[in-house]
């Protein structure tokens, strides 16, 4: 069997996965007595929220926003505030063109609800979901329209920039240390200057692909790789280390502020809960019906990932 390009829903389980395993080691002490232990957690439920995608239908709407379709840059004139925003464009136009700066604000909320009421479930699923949509909201094509190049004839660009390049070179080339988890005073302005930068970023990822794409021949573009017995069309390495680098230090930037948001948003979240002790939680194993949801979860995810044979 042979199959495509894979279209990646965000940074790719390889990059998600390392941008909230990263971010643990950015927290204080108080924090990295739950955290750390826990690492493991952390890291394999960061991919969660895109295995919903399959099961839940307005799972999709939290990973992006269109930001284009609702404004020009600087994006100053999208109101911040989701009831703002539903009496300016309707809740249906907002759920169809992507709700992820809202949705952020929402997850820190119910975070710092859970640090409060001290649920360590509770905690640790929603910062691993936490990180999953901070990552996503500093991908640059989550934050446009055209966000796997459909409209301009550069389909597969999605999961060139965010999963190949980072599959390819993050470990080789990248300086993942982003400091210490700093405090959010203003948690809203801090998600939409992230949406922002990612919106304004968005052009020069589909510039620079279409560009380079045009000085490579297709037969030197793509490369076949063999991965578990499957023969996959992928985008060559000449091909993509030249498209990284076109951009400078874009892809490892954009992963090195994501690392450092997570934390952050991690940590304003316990600071704003009144800094309660992590030492001693409530709920702190799955009970039965949760084991449950975990692995439906999974399995409907195995379901919906069906490959599709390429014609």
């Amino acid at each position: 069997m042979m199959l495509p390009c894979a279209e990646a829903h965000a940074w790719g389980f390889f990059a998600h996965q390392r941008i909230n395993r990263l971010a643990v080691f950015c927290l204080p002490p108080e924090m990295m007595v739950l955290y750390k232990p826990q690492l493991e957690y952390i890291t394999v439920h960061a991919t969660d929220p895109d295995k919903r995608r399959y099961a839940v239908p307005a799972e999709g709407a939290r990973h992006f926003i269109d930001i284009d379709l609702f404004d020009q840059p600087p994006y100053d004139h999208i109101p911040r505030k989701w009831a703002d925003a539903v009496a300016k464009y309707s809740a249906d136009s907002l759920n169809r063109n992507g709700v992820l700066p809202w949705h952020l604000e929402k997850m820190m909320a119910l975070l710092t609800k859970a640090f409060r009421e001290k649920e360590q479930q509770r905690i640790l699923q929603l910062s691993a979901e936490l990180g999953h949509y901070i990552a996503d909201a500093h991908v640059p094509l989550h934050a446009c329209s055209n966000h796997n190049g459909q409209f301009s004839g550069q389909q597969g660009i999605h999961g060139l920039w965010e999963s190949r390049i980072p599959e390819l070179l993050a470990d080789q080339e990248f300086d993942y240390w982003a400091g210490k988890a700093e405090y959010i005073r203003e948690p809203r302005r801090f998600i939409w200057d992230i949406i922002r930068v990612s919106g304004m970023e968005a052009d020069t990822v589909l510039r620079y692909e279409k560009r380079l794409s045009e000085r490579f021949p297709p037969g030197r573009r793509f490369a076949y790789e063999n991965r578990n017995g499957v023969l996959v069309r992928t985008y060559a390495d000449d091909y993509t280390k030249a498209y990284s680098l076109s951009m400078g230090d874009m892809v490892e930037r954009r992963m090195k502020n994501a690392i450092a948001a997570v934390a952050a948003a991690w940590y304003t979240a316990w600071v704003n809960a009144g800094q309660p002790s992590l030492r001693e939680l409530t709920h702190t194993t799955l009970g039965p019906e949760e084991l449950q949801e975990v692995e439906k979860l999974q399995q409907q995810w195995l379901e919906g990932k069906l490959p599709v044979r390429e014609e």
